[in-house]
């Protein structure tokens, strides 16, 4: 999978997110020429476009969907810190796109955060998933295994809306995803942090963890020239090893979905593909 999807199109123009802090916001808007290329530099995770990383083996899209503030249209957009410059409709479409050329594809869409979505939007959004995939959907109540041995060809899920996700799509599917604000590779792919927070089992469920290198404003304030990337990038040798060790499977000490920063770098995609031997 790919952490943060679609932040390889950031809008360099765009307002600062409603649900960043007030400080950061202030700054941006005093001091835009300084602030907004280090909010960029921190906010882009992925650089290859979402064809781009599905060709190259990913098959998680996590996608942080979100309502401009004060704009009276029904476009959503995508957000990490600032909006993205294209609409949650055209990647829908574009994702359809290369499905219709690989029939035997599964691709999962991790849809949340809803910022600024009002039960309208909610249910334009539904409308529009229902609209650009049709029979691609996963069915109601269908099973993970029949699911997968069977090929259908698209499955959806999210962190559901309350009044309206789950009546609308019923799916069987659910996303819980830690995060640890955390600088400290070794910390973070070591055992006593990987047994206490993400060995979970959830029978017919899938459980997603991510272990992001991130960073707060005290940190970039004091490292205005480093880069999410740059740090990311450090870390890569000890993802590598940390990939290796797993296992895939049903078992609760077993991991099956892997996201992460960056996909194009490294032998990630292949490494993760590469465990699917061991079963």
């Amino acid at each position: 999978g790919s952490h943060d999807t679609m932040t390889y199109c950031l809008d360099k123009n765009s307002a600062v997110s409603g649900n960043e802090s007030k400080l950061v916001k202030f700054l941006n808007k005093c001091i835009p020429c300084i602030v907004n290329p280090i909010i960029m530099k921190w906010s882009t995770t992925q650089v290859l476009t979402v064809t781009e990383q599905l060709e190259a083996g990913i098959r998680y899209l996590d996608f942080r969907i979100a309502h401009k503030a004060n704009d009276p249209s029904m476009d959503l957009y995508f957000v990490h810190m600032v909006y993205t410059t294209v609409t949650v409709q055209d990647i829908l479409w574009e994702v359809l796109r290369w499905l219709e050329t690989h029939p035997q594809e599964v691709v999962i869409l991790a849809c949340r955060n809803f910022d600024g979505l009002t039960k309208k939007l909610h249910c334009h959004l539904t409308a529009c998933i229902k609209e650009i995939f049709q029979c691609k959907l996963c069915p109601r109540n269908v099973s993970m295994r029949f699911f997968f041995s069977s090929f259908l060809r698209m499955i959806y899920y999210a962190n559901l809306h309350p009044t309206v996700w789950m009546r609308e799509l019923n799916l069987t599917v659910m996303s819980v995803e830690l995060w640890d604000n955390s600088r400290d590779t070794t910390f973070l792919f070591s055992k006593e942090y990987l047994m206490c927070h993400l060995l979970i089992f959830v029978s017919e469920k899938f459980f997603v963890a991510g272990i992001n290198l991130t960073e707060n404003l005290r940190y970039i304030l004091v490292h205005p020239f480093a880069s999410l990337k740059e740090m990311t990038l450090r870390s890569l040798p000890c993802l590598k090893i940390w990939i290796k060790q797993q296992y895939p499977g049903p078992k609760k000490d077993c991991i099956n979905i892997i996201a992460g920063d960056f996909i194009g770098n490294n032998d990630f995609v292949k490494d993760v593909i590469e465990l699917n031997t061991k079963i």
